[in-house]
């Protein structure tokens, strides 16, 4: 098969892999399942922002280990952050996903009770800091908000920030789960005040790839500045939504080996 398409055939190919990759079974895979176990606003993106910081190597881990973390926090994540006690934080010290440790867990969680207390949640982080067509100048943000109290120094590697050329493609993927309503089950579209049309394409080496095969994108390296030529590419097959096709993307890359 030639993989480079022009402009009219590439959309109807990508569009009909996101048709069907953006369905309730997709989630069976995927760490958006850790999440959908909530119901209350906060919940959700809490047990999102947790299970997407963990989002790298093994999937079937990554959602093992998220899982794990909802038992630690009693399974009400918002209660926990704004509840918690020093012998509640004891608990998360043995806690280990690769590099990211019980230290870290610890910190997250107090920095998350900072993000709700003084900065009236993440929602408001990152609508405060939102331009027309983007979020990553939101994501600096919230990296500095995040880490403005004490903390430990190792923690700060766990929060990308794109405005140093990194490709954020964690976070980039919870703003898909929190922005994008699909009506179809799987993104949940609870934070009313962004537009899909802001969200940036979650980057890592299987979307990159096959972006790349596609004629999506040319630079080498999955950094900011590859996010930034795959999101003018992706806006110019649908402006007002553009990250569905990170179904596409990632979908061929994974399930297919496109």
């Amino acid at each position: 098969m030639n993989k480079k398409l022009d402009k009219t055939m590439l959309k109807d190919f990508l569009d009909s892999k996101v048709q069907y990759y953006n369905q309730v079974r997709f989630t069976a895979s995927d760490p958006i399942q850790v999440p959908h176990q909530f119901y209350k606003k906060e919940d959700i993106e809490i047990a999102g922002f947790l299970t997407a910081t963990i989002a790298w190597g093994n999937r079937k881990s990554i959602i093992n280990n998220a899982n794990n973390l909802m038992l630690l926090l009693d399974n009400a994540p918002f209660d926990f952050v704004m509840n918690h006690t020093d012998s509640d934080l004891s608990r998360l010290s043995p806690y280990v996903h690769r590099t990211f440790n019980g230290q870290d867990c610890i910190q997250f969680i107090k920095s998350l009770k900072h993000i709700y207390t003084k900065h009236n949640g993440l929602e408001s982080v990152f609508v405060k800091h939102s331009e027309a067509k983007s979020l990553q100048k939101s994501i600096h943000f919230l990296k500095q908000y995040f880490f403005e109290i004490d903390h430990i120094s190792r923690t700060e590697k766990h929060i990308s920030d794109p405005l140093k050329n990194s490709a954020a493609k964690r976070i980039n993927m919870f703003l898909r789960w929190m922005v994008r309503n699909d009506n179809a089950g799987v993104d949940f579209g609870i934070w009313k005040n962004l537009s899909p049309s802001q969200l940036s394409c979650p980057l890592d080496v299987h979307s990159g790839n096959v972006a790349r095969k596609l004629g999506l994108l040319k630079r080498k390296q999955n950094d900011a500045k590859a996010v930034k030529e795959l999101d003018t590419n992706l806006r110019k097959l649908d402006a007002k939504d553009p990250v569905k096709y990170d179904f596409a993307l990632f979908g061929l890359g994974v399930f297919e080996k496109f």
